[in-house]
């Protein structure tokens, strides 16, 4: 019996990959672990009901891997992990060396996909992710070389929003170098792709007054699109959560108690005025605010906010949910996971409404997606 994308889910965590399956009577179990003991840092799911899918290992001295299976997880085998091209010398800004593979996108044709890292580099694979291109036109970038690193010491890529109709077209977002967005000029190969700062109106506290409207100087967190409504994008940054209507060329504030700072971002994927956040303190602390975890939803694009706190703990909680921690079920937006650092793993049937505890003894979630 086949498996709907809603009924699946894939975690990311230090010490493997858990792949998660609901059933009616059962609700949500782990059904197979993979990698168990190694860190697993991104996954694509299964492509378009077909059994083709990707894992991000990052093995610390071993360095960055890929894997892929084609059986929807059933085998696994290595594959050429991306690389960059020779550093020249006197090159400025992070060098050029592979880190970390932060997250996994296929165009909306599954024509190509796409791979951000860690020090900010995006690579395309035109075959199905048997090899991967670095795309120059935004690696050789000027403002490329002004990037910094966020809780990292590279910039690092972590958001990859495809746009759901034309699949040469897509956004980015870089921790610490603003949004960007990618479209084509003419019907030419990669070499014609046009790439331009879509962070008009996001503003970094963090920077000297006279640049924290900067562009270039931006910190997103994480990024998302609404499939539906595909020029509206929502991004929680790090001082604050904004909102585009316009597919990135301007982005309003919007204020959300109780914080507007955190990490994870998941638009839903039918109605444009509707996303969910995980609140925090922000900086040093980056805990919850006040030791109690709660989901904030808006669904009026952003006027207004409710803190959702139904089975999450509310005292004494040191849970923190990363860039990738949360996501919603594409094809039923009234489900929604959200995993933590320390390991714990919820589920949402309502919207968020109200969470049940899924597993409690988890390592630390990296990410998670439904598919």
């Amino acid at each position: 019996m086949s498996t709907s994308a809603a009924d699946r889910a894939w975690v990311c965590t230090r010490k493997g990959l858990f792949e998660m399956r609901h059933g009616s009577t059962t609700g949500w179990r782990i059904a197979r672990s993979h990698f168990l003991g190694e860190p697993v840092s991104a996954v694509l799911p299964p492509l378009g009901g077909g059994g083709r899918m990707f894992a991000a290992l990052n093995l610390g001295h071993f360095g960055a891997k890929l894997q892929v299976s084609d059986d929807a997880g059933g085998t696994w085998r290595e594959l050429p992990a991306p690389a960059y091209p020779e550093q020249p010398p006197g090159a400025e800004g992070a060098p050029w060396k592979l880190v970390q593979i932060w997250t996994l996108e296929s165009a909306c044709d599954a024509s190509r996909l796409w791979l951000g890292t860690l020090p900010g580099g995006l690579f395309a694979s035109l075959d199905h992710g048997e090899t991967w291109q670095l795309d120059r036109s935004l690696w050789d970038r000027p403002e490329r070389t002004q990037w910094m690193g966020g809780g990292n010491e590279a910039p690092g890529l972590h958001s990859i929003c495809p746009h759901p109709s034309r699949p040469d077209e897509l956004l980015i977002g870089v921790s610490c170098g603003g949004a960007w967005r990618r479209s084509k000029a003419g019907s030419g190969a990669d070499a014609d792709a046009v790439w331009a700062l879509r962070a008009r109106g996001m503003r970094a506290d963090f920077m000297p007054p006279e640049l924290a409207e900067d562009e270039n100087s931006q910190d997103p967190h994480r990024i998302q699109r609404c499939a539906a409504e595909p020029d509206v994008l929502w991004c929680q940054h790090h001082c604050g959560i904004f909102r585009s209507v316009d597919n990135g060329a301007r982005w309003q504030p919007v204020d959300a108690q109780p914080s507007s700072f955190g990490f994870a971002v998941a638009a839903h994927p039918q109605r444009g005025d509707t996303a969910w956040f995980v609140p925090a303190v922000k900086d040093e602390r980056r805990l919850p605010v006040d030791g109690a975890l709660c989901v904030t939803r808006t669904q009026d694009g952003g006027a207004h906010f409710e803190a959702l706190r139904e089975g999450l703990p509310q005292q004494d909680c040191h849970d923190l949910v990363y860039r990738h921690g949360l996501d919603v079920a594409a094809s039923d937006p009234r489900r929604l996971l959200m995993g933590s650092t320390t390991g714990h793993l919820w589920a949402s049937g309502d919207g968020g409404e109200s969470w049940r505890l899924v597993a409690g003894h988890l390592p630390p979630i990296y990410g998670l997606r439904f598919g």
